[in-house]
Protein backbone atom coordinates (compact mmCIF):
# COMPACT_ATOMS: atom_id res chain seq x y z
CA UNK A 1 0.00 0.00 0.00
CA UNK A 2 2.95 2.08 0.46
CA UNK A 3 4.15 1.50 -2.21
CA UNK A 4 1.33 2.48 -4.58
CA UNK A 5 1.15 5.34 -2.80
CA UNK A 6 4.80 6.47 -3.29
CA UNK A 7 4.26 5.32 -7.11
CA UNK A 8 1.11 7.38 -7.49
CA UNK A 9 3.13 10.51 -5.81
CA UNK A 10 6.16 10.06 -8.13
CA UNK A 11 3.75 9.80 -10.99
CA UNK A 12 1.87 12.87 -10.19
CA UNK A 13 5.03 14.72 -9.97
CA UNK A 14 6.89 13.52 -13.29
CA UNK A 15 3.29 14.10 -14.80
CA UNK A 16 3.43 17.83 -13.39
CA UNK A 17 6.65 18.46 -14.76
CA UNK A 18 5.75 17.26 -17.80
CA UNK A 19 2.97 19.64 -18.58
CA UNK A 20 5.68 22.10 -19.08
CA UNK A 21 6.62 19.97 -22.58
CA UNK A 22 3.39 19.20 -23.20
CA UNK A 23 4.10 15.68 -23.29
CA UNK A 24 1.17 13.18 -21.72
CA UNK A 25 0.14 9.43 -23.15
CA UNK A 26 -3.10 10.98 -22.86
CA UNK A 27 -5.15 11.49 -26.56
CA UNK A 28 -6.25 14.59 -24.60
CA UNK A 29 -5.37 18.00 -24.72
CA UNK A 30 -2.84 18.47 -21.14
CA UNK A 31 -4.74 20.35 -18.22
CA UNK A 32 -4.12 23.60 -17.44
CA UNK A 33 -1.95 23.70 -14.19
CA UNK A 34 -2.83 25.52 -10.96
CA UNK A 35 -0.41 28.67 -9.39
CA UNK A 36 1.67 28.12 -7.27
CA UNK A 37 1.38 24.02 -7.77
CA UNK A 38 3.95 21.58 -9.19
CA UNK A 39 5.07 24.45 -11.96
CA UNK A 40 6.19 26.48 -9.90
CA UNK A 41 7.90 24.19 -8.14
CA UNK A 42 10.08 22.60 -11.46
CA UNK A 43 10.55 26.28 -12.45
CA UNK A 44 12.44 26.25 -8.97
CA UNK A 45 14.09 23.41 -9.51
CA UNK A 46 15.05 24.34 -12.55
CA UNK A 47 16.81 28.13 -11.33
CA UNK A 48 18.11 26.21 -8.43
CA UNK A 49 20.81 23.89 -11.49
CA UNK A 50 22.15 26.52 -13.29
CA UNK A 51 24.31 25.12 -16.07
CA UNK A 52 28.15 24.64 -16.17
CA UNK A 53 28.10 27.06 -19.32
CA UNK A 54 25.92 29.63 -17.72
CA UNK A 55 28.15 30.35 -15.37
CA UNK A 56 30.87 30.83 -17.42
CA UNK A 57 29.25 33.34 -19.55
CA UNK A 58 28.01 35.48 -16.55
CA UNK A 59 32.03 35.61 -15.51
CA UNK A 60 33.08 36.46 -18.89
CA UNK A 61 30.15 39.05 -18.86
CA UNK A 62 31.32 40.46 -16.24
CA UNK A 63 35.49 40.55 -16.97
CA UNK A 64 34.42 42.09 -20.40
CA UNK A 65 32.86 44.96 -18.91
CA UNK A 66 35.00 45.54 -16.26
CA UNK A 67 37.82 45.82 -19.16
CA UNK A 68 35.41 48.46 -21.18
CA UNK A 69 35.72 50.55 -18.04
CA UNK A 70 39.27 50.51 -17.61
CA UNK A 71 39.78 50.95 -21.17
CA UNK A 72 37.11 54.07 -21.16
CA UNK A 73 38.86 55.55 -17.73
CA UNK A 74 42.25 55.47 -19.56
CA UNK A 75 40.87 56.85 -22.67
CA UNK A 76 39.48 59.67 -20.87
CA UNK A 77 42.48 60.45 -18.38
CA UNK A 78 44.61 60.23 -21.69
CA UNK A 79 42.38 62.78 -24.21
CA UNK A 80 40.55 64.04 -21.49
CA UNK A 81 37.28 65.14 -20.50
CA UNK A 82 33.93 63.83 -22.33
CA UNK A 83 33.87 66.94 -24.40
CA UNK A 84 37.26 66.44 -26.01
CA UNK A 85 36.04 62.94 -26.77
CA UNK A 86 33.40 65.11 -28.83
CA UNK A 87 35.23 67.57 -30.00
CA UNK A 88 37.64 64.82 -31.76
CA UNK A 89 34.52 63.83 -33.72
CA UNK A 90 34.07 67.07 -34.98
CA UNK A 91 36.09 68.56 -37.74
CA UNK A 92 37.98 72.08 -35.93
CA UNK A 93 37.34 75.08 -37.42
CA UNK A 94 38.92 75.86 -40.33
CA UNK A 95 39.72 71.76 -41.22
CA UNK A 96 37.46 71.59 -43.87
CA UNK A 97 37.31 73.39 -47.47
CA UNK A 98 33.80 75.89 -47.38
CA UNK A 99 35.45 79.06 -49.55
CA UNK A 100 32.34 78.15 -52.10
CA UNK A 101 30.14 78.73 -49.19
CA UNK A 102 31.07 81.58 -47.72
CA UNK A 103 31.38 83.14 -51.12
CA UNK A 104 27.65 82.40 -51.94
CA UNK A 105 26.91 84.16 -48.61
CA UNK A 106 29.12 87.19 -48.95
CA UNK A 107 28.15 87.72 -52.67
CA UNK A 108 25.01 89.82 -52.65
CA UNK A 109 27.42 92.41 -49.97
CA UNK A 110 30.10 92.09 -52.68
CA UNK A 111 27.51 92.95 -55.98
CA UNK A 112 26.05 95.96 -53.89
CA UNK A 113 29.04 97.22 -52.42
CA UNK A 114 32.15 98.06 -54.99
CA UNK A 115 34.46 99.35 -52.15
CA UNK A 116 36.15 98.15 -49.06
CA UNK A 117 37.00 99.90 -45.72
CA UNK A 118 40.58 98.56 -45.96
CA UNK A 119 42.39 101.32 -48.67
CA UNK A 120 44.32 100.00 -50.91
CA UNK A 121 47.54 102.59 -50.57
CA UNK A 122 47.55 100.81 -46.89
CA UNK A 123 49.06 97.75 -48.76
CA UNK A 124 52.10 99.80 -49.32
CA UNK A 125 52.79 101.60 -46.13
CA UNK A 126 54.60 98.42 -44.60
CA UNK A 127 58.20 99.25 -46.19
CA UNK A 128 60.17 95.92 -46.27
CA UNK A 129 63.76 96.09 -46.03
CA UNK A 130 65.41 94.00 -48.80
CA UNK A 131 68.43 91.91 -47.85
CA UNK A 132 71.77 93.09 -49.41
CA UNK A 133 72.81 91.64 -52.13
CA UNK A 134 76.37 90.28 -51.51
CA UNK A 135 78.75 89.27 -54.35
CA UNK A 136 79.32 85.72 -54.02
CA UNK A 137 82.23 84.86 -51.81
CA UNK A 138 85.77 84.35 -53.30
CA UNK A 139 87.72 81.74 -53.82
CA UNK A 140 91.50 80.74 -55.62
CA UNK A 141 90.28 79.98 -58.68
CA UNK A 142 91.24 76.03 -59.55
CA UNK A 143 92.45 75.44 -56.08
CA UNK A 144 89.34 73.06 -55.45
CA UNK A 145 88.52 72.33 -58.63
CA UNK A 146 91.67 70.56 -60.15
CA UNK A 147 91.57 73.88 -62.85
CA UNK A 148 94.59 75.07 -64.58
CA UNK A 149 94.87 78.76 -65.52
CA UNK A 150 91.36 78.87 -64.60
CA UNK A 151 90.50 77.40 -68.32
CA UNK A 152 90.65 73.78 -68.26
CA UNK A 153 91.04 70.81 -66.23
CA UNK A 154 94.17 69.09 -65.58
CA UNK A 155 92.26 65.61 -65.73
CA UNK A 156 88.31 64.92 -64.62
CA UNK A 157 87.27 62.18 -63.59
CA UNK A 158 84.09 61.53 -66.18
CA UNK A 159 80.97 62.70 -67.59
CA UNK A 160 78.11 63.83 -65.10
CA UNK A 161 74.45 63.45 -66.80
CA UNK A 162 71.39 64.89 -64.46
CA UNK A 163 67.98 64.72 -65.54
CA UNK A 164 65.84 67.35 -63.51
CA UNK A 165 62.51 66.93 -62.40
CA UNK A 166 60.01 69.42 -61.04
CA UNK A 167 58.73 73.09 -62.20
CA UNK A 168 61.04 75.92 -63.01
CA UNK A 169 62.06 76.50 -59.30
CA UNK A 170 63.01 72.87 -58.76
CA UNK A 171 64.52 72.87 -62.09
CA UNK A 172 66.98 75.35 -61.18
CA UNK A 173 67.54 74.66 -58.01
CA UNK A 174 68.93 71.31 -59.24
CA UNK A 175 70.85 72.79 -62.11
CA UNK A 176 72.56 74.93 -59.16
CA UNK A 177 73.45 71.34 -57.06
CA UNK A 178 74.38 69.46 -60.75
CA UNK A 179 76.99 72.51 -61.15
CA UNK A 180 78.18 71.82 -57.26
CA UNK A 181 77.97 67.99 -57.50
CA UNK A 182 80.65 68.38 -60.58
CA UNK A 183 82.16 70.12 -58.73
CA UNK A 184 82.99 68.07 -56.22
CA UNK A 185 83.59 65.15 -58.39
CA UNK A 186 86.10 67.02 -60.63
CA UNK A 187 83.59 66.01 -63.41
CA UNK A 188 82.30 67.61 -67.15
CA UNK A 189 78.90 68.45 -66.85
CA UNK A 190 76.89 67.48 -69.71
CA UNK A 191 74.14 70.35 -70.13
CA UNK A 192 71.23 69.44 -67.51
CA UNK A 193 68.34 67.48 -69.59
CA UNK A 194 64.90 68.01 -68.19
CA UNK A 195 62.17 65.29 -67.63
CA UNK A 196 59.53 65.39 -69.80
CA UNK A 197 56.32 65.68 -67.06
CA UNK A 198 52.97 64.33 -67.60
CA UNK A 199 51.66 67.04 -65.74
CA UNK A 200 53.55 70.12 -67.32
CA UNK A 201 53.47 68.31 -70.61
CA UNK A 202 56.39 70.87 -71.75
CA UNK A 203 58.61 69.72 -74.53
CA UNK A 204 61.14 72.70 -73.55
CA UNK A 205 65.00 71.70 -73.25
CA UNK A 206 67.44 73.67 -71.54
CA UNK A 207 68.40 76.16 -74.51
CA UNK A 208 64.97 76.64 -74.91
CA UNK A 209 64.17 78.48 -71.35
CA UNK A 210 68.39 79.65 -70.18
CA UNK A 211 70.84 81.17 -72.54
CA UNK A 212 73.75 78.14 -72.83
CA UNK A 213 76.30 80.10 -74.36
CA UNK A 214 75.81 82.52 -71.17
CA UNK A 215 76.28 79.56 -68.85
CA UNK A 216 79.14 77.68 -70.13
CA UNK A 217 81.05 81.08 -70.30
CA UNK A 218 80.24 81.94 -66.82
CA UNK A 219 80.98 78.37 -65.40
CA UNK A 220 84.49 78.26 -67.15
CA UNK A 221 87.30 78.42 -64.89
CA UNK A 222 84.94 76.36 -62.53
CA UNK A 223 83.44 73.73 -64.43
CA UNK A 224 83.81 72.27 -67.39
CA UNK A 225 80.45 72.39 -69.48
CA UNK A 226 79.47 70.36 -72.39
CA UNK A 227 76.38 70.88 -74.74
CA UNK A 228 76.51 66.86 -75.44
CA UNK A 229 78.84 63.77 -75.10
CA UNK A 230 81.51 62.84 -77.36
CA UNK A 231 80.72 60.62 -79.88
CA UNK A 232 82.60 57.53 -78.68
CA UNK A 233 81.37 57.51 -75.23
CA UNK A 234 77.30 57.11 -77.04
CA UNK A 235 79.10 54.50 -79.62
CA UNK A 236 80.00 52.65 -76.08
CA UNK A 237 76.34 52.51 -74.63
CA UNK A 238 74.55 52.25 -78.44
CA UNK A 239 73.49 55.87 -78.74
CA UNK A 240 71.28 55.68 -76.09
CA UNK A 241 71.71 57.43 -72.24
CA UNK A 242 68.87 55.20 -70.45
CA UNK A 243 72.39 52.83 -70.93
CA UNK A 244 74.27 54.52 -69.12
CA UNK A 245 74.73 53.54 -65.46
CA UNK A 246 72.24 55.10 -63.27
CA UNK A 247 72.89 56.16 -59.96
CA UNK A 248 70.32 56.96 -57.72
CA UNK A 249 71.89 59.21 -54.77
CA UNK A 250 69.42 59.82 -51.89
CA UNK A 251 67.76 63.15 -51.01
CA UNK A 252 69.82 65.56 -49.15
CA UNK A 253 73.23 63.31 -49.90
CA UNK A 254 76.73 64.81 -48.29
CA UNK A 255 79.45 65.99 -50.35
CA UNK A 256 81.06 62.90 -48.32
CA UNK A 257 78.75 60.46 -49.91
CA UNK A 258 79.07 61.48 -53.29
CA UNK A 259 83.21 60.93 -52.94
CA UNK A 260 82.57 57.90 -51.40
CA UNK A 261 79.36 56.39 -53.16
CA UNK A 262 79.51 58.17 -56.62
CA UNK A 263 82.84 59.11 -57.46
CA UNK A 264 84.44 55.53 -57.41
CA UNK A 265 82.03 54.59 -60.24
CA UNK A 266 82.63 57.87 -62.34
CA UNK A 267 86.29 56.90 -62.01
CA UNK A 268 85.55 53.20 -63.24
CA UNK A 269 83.03 53.51 -65.90
CA UNK A 270 83.79 57.39 -67.23
CA UNK A 271 80.03 58.33 -67.07
CA UNK A 272 77.01 58.75 -64.61
CA UNK A 273 73.87 59.30 -64.72
CA UNK A 274 71.76 60.90 -62.05
CA UNK A 275 67.87 60.46 -62.13
CA UNK A 276 66.28 62.05 -60.82
CA UNK A 277 67.67 64.47 -59.13
CA UNK A 278 65.69 66.83 -57.47
CA UNK A 279 67.17 68.14 -53.91
CA UNK A 280 69.92 65.57 -54.05
CA UNK A 281 72.62 67.67 -52.17
CA UNK A 282 73.04 68.73 -48.51
CA UNK A 283 72.47 72.31 -48.10
CA UNK A 284 75.58 72.25 -45.84
CA UNK A 285 78.68 71.68 -48.13
CA UNK A 286 82.15 73.29 -48.14
CA UNK A 287 82.19 76.93 -49.03
CA UNK A 288 84.33 76.50 -52.22
CA UNK A 289 81.15 74.10 -53.10
CA UNK A 290 78.99 76.96 -52.23
CA UNK A 291 79.94 78.95 -54.45
CA UNK A 292 79.68 77.06 -57.30
CA UNK A 293 76.16 77.18 -56.38
CA UNK A 294 76.55 81.11 -56.08
CA UNK A 295 77.74 81.31 -59.12
CA UNK A 296 75.21 79.16 -61.21
CA UNK A 297 72.15 80.72 -59.35
CA UNK A 298 73.28 84.54 -59.81
CA UNK A 299 75.66 84.33 -62.45
CA UNK A 300 75.27 81.33 -65.06
CA UNK A 301 71.51 80.97 -65.53
CA UNK A 302 70.43 84.09 -67.58
CA UNK A 303 66.85 83.86 -69.57
CA UNK A 304 66.81 82.90 -72.90
CA UNK A 305 66.64 85.97 -75.27
CA UNK A 306 62.48 85.30 -76.13
CA UNK A 307 62.01 84.66 -72.74
CA UNK A 308 63.67 87.99 -71.27
CA UNK A 309 61.82 90.07 -74.07
CA UNK A 310 58.43 88.46 -73.24
CA UNK A 311 58.84 89.42 -70.06
CA UNK A 312 59.81 92.98 -69.84
CA UNK A 313 56.88 93.04 -72.35
CA UNK A 314 54.38 91.61 -69.55
CA UNK A 315 56.17 93.98 -66.54
CA UNK A 316 55.55 96.97 -68.60
CA UNK A 317 51.95 95.98 -69.86
CA UNK A 318 51.76 95.63 -66.21
CA UNK A 319 52.52 98.94 -64.89
CA UNK A 320 50.25 100.77 -67.50
CA UNK A 321 47.23 99.22 -66.42
CA UNK A 322 47.63 99.94 -62.76
CA UNK A 323 48.47 103.64 -63.08
CA UNK A 324 45.37 104.42 -60.86
CA UNK A 325 47.86 103.01 -58.39
CA UNK A 326 51.07 105.03 -59.09
CA UNK A 327 52.40 101.88 -61.34
CA UNK A 328 52.50 99.57 -57.98
CA UNK A 329 50.66 95.87 -58.75
CA UNK A 330 50.62 92.89 -57.13
CA UNK A 331 51.82 89.49 -59.09
CA UNK A 332 50.18 86.37 -57.75
CA UNK A 333 51.38 82.45 -58.52
CA UNK A 334 48.31 80.62 -57.85
CA UNK A 335 49.92 77.28 -57.63
CA UNK A 336 46.47 75.79 -58.46
CA UNK A 337 47.93 73.03 -60.66
CA UNK A 338 46.63 69.13 -60.68
CA UNK A 339 50.19 67.72 -59.27
CA UNK A 340 50.29 70.54 -56.38
CA UNK A 341 46.78 69.42 -55.42
CA UNK A 342 47.76 66.35 -55.65
CA UNK A 343 51.04 66.30 -53.53
CA UNK A 344 48.99 68.64 -50.55
CA UNK A 345 46.64 65.56 -50.38
CA UNK A 346 44.26 68.05 -49.33
CA UNK A 347 40.14 67.42 -49.95
CA UNK A 348 37.69 70.49 -51.41
CA UNK A 349 33.87 70.07 -52.52
CA UNK A 350 34.61 67.47 -55.65
CA UNK A 351 33.64 64.51 -53.87
CA UNK A 352 34.82 61.62 -54.69
CA UNK A 353 35.11 62.26 -58.23
CA UNK A 354 37.93 64.18 -57.13
CA UNK A 355 39.06 61.72 -55.13
CA UNK A 356 39.08 59.41 -57.80
CA UNK A 357 41.06 61.79 -59.99
CA UNK A 358 43.69 63.28 -57.80
CA UNK A 359 44.31 59.57 -56.34
CA UNK A 360 45.20 58.44 -59.87
CA UNK A 361 47.65 61.94 -60.08
CA UNK A 362 49.43 60.38 -57.23
CA UNK A 363 49.94 56.85 -58.55
CA UNK A 364 51.18 57.87 -61.83
CA UNK A 365 52.84 60.58 -60.66
CA UNK A 366 54.74 59.46 -57.11
CA UNK A 367 54.29 55.36 -58.03
CA UNK A 368 52.37 54.02 -54.45
CA UNK A 369 54.05 56.68 -52.23
CA UNK A 370 51.75 57.78 -50.58
CA UNK A 371 50.14 54.17 -49.92
CA UNK A 372 53.22 53.41 -48.43
CA UNK A 373 51.96 52.18 -44.40
CA UNK A 374 54.43 54.92 -42.57
CA UNK A 375 52.40 57.32 -44.92
CA UNK A 376 50.09 60.29 -42.73
CA UNK A 377 47.79 61.73 -44.43
CA UNK A 378 45.75 64.24 -42.81
CA UNK A 379 44.09 66.36 -45.10
CA UNK A 380 42.46 68.63 -42.27
CA UNK A 381 45.46 69.35 -39.97
CA UNK A 382 46.84 70.12 -43.56
CA UNK A 383 44.35 73.17 -44.74
CA UNK A 384 45.00 74.23 -40.49
CA UNK A 385 48.44 74.46 -40.98
CA UNK A 386 47.82 76.26 -44.65
CA UNK A 387 49.29 73.95 -46.65
CA UNK A 388 46.78 73.82 -49.09
CA UNK A 389 46.75 75.69 -52.56
CA UNK A 390 44.62 78.18 -52.88
CA UNK A 391 42.09 78.09 -55.26
CA UNK A 392 41.27 81.01 -57.49
CA UNK A 393 38.10 81.38 -55.82
CA UNK A 394 39.70 82.31 -52.73
CA UNK A 395 42.39 84.09 -54.36
CA UNK A 396 39.82 86.67 -55.60
CA UNK A 397 38.16 86.43 -52.06
CA UNK A 398 41.72 87.33 -50.51
CA UNK A 399 42.10 90.30 -53.52
CA UNK A 400 38.62 92.08 -52.41
CA UNK A 401 39.66 92.10 -48.94
CA UNK A 402 42.12 93.87 -50.00
CA UNK A 403 40.62 96.55 -51.43
CA UNK A 404 40.84 95.21 -54.90
CA UNK A 405 37.29 96.00 -56.52
CA UNK A 406 35.40 94.72 -59.38
CA UNK A 407 37.55 96.97 -62.15
CA UNK A 408 41.10 95.64 -61.23
CA UNK A 409 43.02 94.73 -64.19
CA UNK A 410 44.13 91.26 -64.12
CA UNK A 411 46.99 89.85 -65.89
CA UNK A 412 46.84 85.66 -66.42
CA UNK A 413 49.23 83.54 -67.69
CA UNK A 414 48.35 80.51 -68.55
CA UNK A 415 49.58 77.22 -70.53
CA UNK A 416 48.55 75.52 -73.39
CA UNK A 417 47.11 72.95 -71.75
CA UNK A 418 45.37 74.73 -68.66
CA UNK A 419 43.41 78.37 -69.83
CA UNK A 420 42.93 80.73 -67.18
Amino acid sequence: MAIGKASAKAMKSKNSCCILGYSSSSPSPPPSPRRGSAVGHCRRRLRGRPSLAAGVIRRSARYLAALALLYLGGLLMCVGPFSSLVDLLLPPPGSVYRSHEIFHKLWPIIQSDNSSAIELETLWTYKRRLKEQRPCLSTIVGQHFGLSNGTEAKETSGYLIVETNGGLNQQRSAICNAVAVAGILNAVLVIPRFEFSGVWRDPSEFGDIYDEDHFIAALDGYVKVIRRLPEEVMERYGHNITNMPNIRVPAWATAKYYMREVFPVMKEQGVIRLAPFANRLSMNVPPHIQLLRCLANFKALQFSSSIAVLADKIVGRMKEKSLRTGGKYVSIHLRFEEDMVAFSCCVYDGGKTEKLELDMIRERGWKGKFKRKDRIIAPGLNRLEGKCPLTPLEVGMMLRGMGFDNTTSISCGFRKNLPC
